[in-house]
């Protein structure tokens, strides 16, 4: 009797696990992907180290891209959340993790101190493999072009990745994100070098772009790192998180219709 009784409940529990039996007959039209953002960035580790951290720590992201050869690892089903934007905000949006995907790319980041940094190439091979999956989550998503972003996007305070060595024009090339018009910003320069806006300008112009900045008109630190920020993507030849008159022109033809 004892073993009959076992096996009565072992079989109700199974049951229970599998739940109740769903129709699938039906398709609603009204919806869209969960997935919002899709997040750039390097490991600043080697690939055996980047490996580990991302599986194994408390830290994921939902792709690793490797170096040589340029393998794609899924790491967290694009259905799951991954911790790799941490404290982030854009465009108002904050806590990025739950509606994001993380893209993390083998690099080791940057050598040196503040001032004498030296920053590694990306292989045309991993280049070409980062293009791709960008091509991917984006068609399977519908992410909006202002919302491929970096780390550094959205958290300036704390990160620089994926650097300025990323080929983000490549991914304005391939029509996956918004780029200034260089007509545009070439005509805006001379204008801007004869009267360069002011700080609170700068600000209320970085706010309008999506970053998370102050609002006070003093070029403190904070302001200069999202500064630093705009130029490492837009003009990465030179990212000292000074305002001058060509990152006025690029972020004017940015954030104007």
């Amino acid at each position: 009797m004892k073993r009959i009784y076992l096996a009565f409940a072992a079989a109700l529990l199974a049951g229970c696990a599998a739940g109740p039996p769903i129709d699938t007959t039906y398709y609603s039209l009204q919806h869209r992907s969960r997935v919002q953002w899709l997040i750039i960035h390097y490991t600043a580790l080697d690939f055996p180290t980047s490996l580990r951290v991302l599986t194994q720590q408390r830290v994921s992201s939902h792709y690793l891209v490797g170096e040589r050869p340029a393998t794609i690892y899924r790491l967290v089903d694009e259905d799951r959340s991954a911790y790799h934007a941490g404290l982030s905000s854009w465009q108002g949006y904050t806590n990025l993790n739950d509606s994001s995907i993380g893209i993390e790319i083998v690099n080791l980041g940057y050598e040196g101190a503040p001032l004498n940094r030296t920053w590694p190439e990306y292989p045309p091979e991993q280049v070409e493999a980062v293009v791709a999956l960008v091509k991917k989550i984006v068609a399977e998503h519908g992410i909006r072009p202002d919302r491929i972003l970096g780390h550094s996007d959205i958290a300036p305070q704390r990160k620089t990745d994926p650097g300025p060595k990323f080929p983000w024009k490549r991914l304005a090339d391939e029509g996956l994100i918004t780029w200034p018009d260089a007509a545009r910003v070439a005509s805006r320069i001379p204008i801007h070098e004869a009267l360069l806006p002011d700080v609170l300008w700068f600000q209320d112009r970085l706010a309008q772009h999506g970053f998370a900045v102050p609002k006070n008109g003093v070029l403190d630190e904070p302001t200069r790192r999202v500064v630093a920020a705009f130029q490492m993507k837009y003009r990465p030849a030179v990212f000292d998180g000074l305002p001058d008159a060509q990152t006025a022109a690029l972020l004017e033809v940015l954030t104007t219709p």
